[in-house]
Order: structure tokens, then sequence, then C-alpha cells
């Protein structure tokens, strides 16, 4: 992962920013062939901000202290306590750190993440 200049007087097309992808780790894959592609912007302060997208699949994630808004995509984000939410185009949501998460995406999922 590469961090892009992002200041004060950039502004990108989070939507289309090309993304490289990687296969999700085997140990982290429930169902599919789902890969993911990060993209770190900038920092303010000790906040990191990002463009993470992850195709169709289902795979498990450890979680850090997130707040994030999805751009693009279909997902339905499953946390240890059972609940499910599905995430669209528009949804904002936040993360905690150390939370054990499972990721079914149906469409492309995109987000924008402050972590």
């Amino acid at each position: 992962m590469t961090s892009l200049p992002l200041d004060a007087a950039t502004v990108l097309q989070a939507l289309t920013l090309a993304l490289d992808h990687e296969p999700v780790e085997e140990e982290r894959v429930v169902e599919g062939s789902p890969t993911t592609g990060v993209e770190a912007l900038t920092e303010i302060d000790d906040w990191e901000v990002g463009v993470w997208e992850m195709t169709p699949g289902i795979a498990t994630d450890v979680e850090v202290e997130e707040i994030f808004i999805v751009l693009a995509g279909r997902a339905i984000l499953r946390r240890e306590d059972g609940s499910e939410t599905e995430l669209v185009a528009g949804s904002v949501g936040r993360l905690d750190d150390g939370e054990e998460t499972e990721w079914e995406v149906l469409e492309t999922f995109r987000k924008i993440y402050i972590a």
C-alpha cells in the first residue's frame, strides 16, 4: 500500500481511483475467491484516511477503530454479536478495535475509511 499525496489543494475521485488488488489470505476466506485493494490517501493527526475495496465473496477480519462511508457496491456486515447489517452506497458505519467481523460482498464494495 502506498500513500497518495492528498493535501488541502488535492482532490481525488475515490469512486474511480485505481486500486491494486491481492487475494484475501486463505485462512480468512469463508467462500469464493475475494480480492481486496487499498490505498492510503493521507494522515490527519493519528488517523489514516483511505479507500478500501473487496470483490464478491465472504471473508473474516479483525478490525481496527474505524469510521467508514460506503461509496459503491453491496455487502452484509456480520458482527460477533450475531447482528447483520446490509451496507450500500451512502451507508456510514463504525468498527471497534479488535472486533471480529465477516464481510459478505454481493457486489464489488468500495468504502472510504478513517482509521
